[in-house]
């Protein structure tokens, strides 16, 4: 469900709507989802079940009922619904683990209202690398121009720069160009590994990190025989020219990748989990509270999020 207060009620909503979409069921309070589609206008058909073979995607949206604690006001997330949210979040996870599901998509939570509820992990990526046992994981962020890996996630800046590693970009790259090869069919994945400084450090000019922490990663990348280059300037990485000759960038700190694939596709981004035991997917936005409850949400992320996952259970066979 994510944020019950947010829009991904409305983002299931406008799936089952638009129509065209791979079939799915929504783990939600099938209540609230009724009531929501009613304040707007909306003909949504919502079909309770208690377990995936019920759901009956063609006639109504499935929902796996899971009542909320307390009543939800669009805009206003309610720490006490946290609870919920974390378990929503879970029962996804068995559920495909267990084969009921062929992937997991997630709504954006509210990582603030966890946190109150005493949510010990920085987000969505990390709790499920939680619950798989605590494998590896990369973030990826992909949408028809871009890919994007972060190699650092929801730090500050200074800790993000200062917990580089050249083990860490190296383990990264391998987990990144295993996922390409296995979830979307690249035979021989080319990475282009931004540099941490301005112009990749200007030789050392302007920082060593590029030299001494970068640079070893990509050679040791290319020694395994990965198709790796960098440290590269990342100003320059991400005009249509530039992105023709690789198919993932591996960007040092969060803003450093999701700053451009936003600005390219605000809308269609998908966030994807890589090194999970299943396939998750996710909207590459947040809770949206600000129109939360208006129906002016863009359904258009969930959808290439459920899209893409279907796209990826195909490719695994």
């Amino acid at each position: 469900m994510g944020e019950p207060a947010g829009i991904g009620g409305e983002l299931a909503l406008l799936a089952w709507r638009q129509g065209g979409v791979p079939p799915f069921f929504v783990i939600d309070d099938a209540d609230r989802l009724s009531r929501l589609a009613a304040s707007l206008g909306w003909s949504v058909p919502i079909q309770p079940i208690s377990c995936p073979d019920q759901a009956d995607f063609a006639r109504a949206l499935p929902v796996l009922h899971r009542p909320l604690p307390v009543a939800v006001t669009p805009g206003s997330p309610n720490a006490a619904n946290a609870g919920a949210v974390i378990d929503a979040i879970r029962t996804g996870v068995a559920l495909t683990e267990r084969g009921l599901a062929s992937a997991l998509v997630t709504n954006p939570i509210h990582k603030q209202s966890l946190y109150q509820s005493g949510f010990a992990f920085p987000g969505h990526t990390e709790f499920l690398a939680h619950l798989a046992g605590g494998v590896p994981v990369a973030m990826l962020l992909a949408c028809p121009l871009l890919r994007v890996v972060p190699i650092t996630i929801h730090q500050p800046l200074q800790a993000a720069i200062a917990s580089l590693s050249t083990r860490l970009i190296l383990a990264t790259g391998r987990l990144v160009a295993a996922a390409l090869r296995r979830d979307f069919g690249i035979p021989a994945p080319r990475l282009a590994i931004a540099g941490v400084n301005p112009h990749a450090g200007e030789g050392g000019a302007l920082g060593r990190e590029d030299l001494d922490i970068v640079a070893p990663a990509v050679a040791l990348l290319r020694a395994d025989g990965i198709d790796a280059s960098g440290p590269r300037a990342a100003d320059t990485m991400f005009h249509a020219e530039a992105r023709d000759a690789y198919d993932v960038a591996l960007c040092m700190y969060h803003d450093q990748a999701l700053i451009p694939i936003k600005t390219l596709d605000f809308y269609g981004g998908v966030n994807v989990t890589l090194g999970l035991p299943f396939i998750r997917t996710s909207p590459d936005h947040g809770t949206a509270f600000a129109v939360a409850g208006s129906g002016r949400a863009r359904p258009d992320s969930l959808i290439a999020a459920l899209r893409l996952a279907a796209l990826m259970v195909a490719r695994h066979g």
